[in-house]
């Protein structure tokens, strides 16, 4: 099972500059759908690439679904190299992407984004019309079912202006 508070607290306390996205954010805007992970778009400046694998280096990190024992190392080389990340962590699944579908990379979203606190811990969330329209890029069926909810939240906060 995925900790998201302590994920949140852990990114928070290495000064990691991400965006929540996916699921998570489906919830914050008031989703009924449950997610197993957390999606969070991740700035990939120098900096940022290392409080990102500092984070996270006691965690075991380990590419999801990868067959075991498929050599991996997570170091600022390996997050310099590769773009975006399923995985596995001793807190839970987590999917660090530095570009998504539909809405780019972090400098790409920032402006779409609202500051929120959960858990005690303040961080970027992916504003309400970008999510659907990343969500509706994306395509995949359950992109497609969580649209349909969130328009319907949409709708009801315009009625409620």
């Amino acid at each position: 099972m995925t900790d998201f508070a302590k994920i949140l607290q852990l990114l928070s306390d290495h000064g990691v500059e991400f965006i929540i996205i996916g699921g998570a954010a489906a919830i914050v805007h008031g989703s009924s759908r449950l997610t197993q992970d957390l999606d969070v778009v991740y700035r990939r400046s120098q900096e940022n690439i290392a409080r990102l694998s500092n984070a996270f280096q006691e965690q075991n990190p380990y590419l999801r679904g990868a067959p075991p024992g498929l050599p991996f190392q997570w170091s600022e080389a390996t997050i310099r190299m590769r773009l975006n990340f399923t995985l596995q962590t001793n807190l839970g699944d987590l999917n660090l992407l530095g570009e998504m579908t539909g809405g780019g990379n972090y400098e790409d979203i920032v402006d779409h984004t609202f500051e929120i606190e959960v858990f005690g811990i303040r961080c970027l969330c992916l504003d309400l019309e970008t999510l659907i329209h990343v969500k509706r890029a994306a395509g995949r069926p359950k992109d497609l079912e969580t649209i349909a909810e969130l328009e319907a939240i949409r709708e009801t906060q315009h009625t409620q202006e």
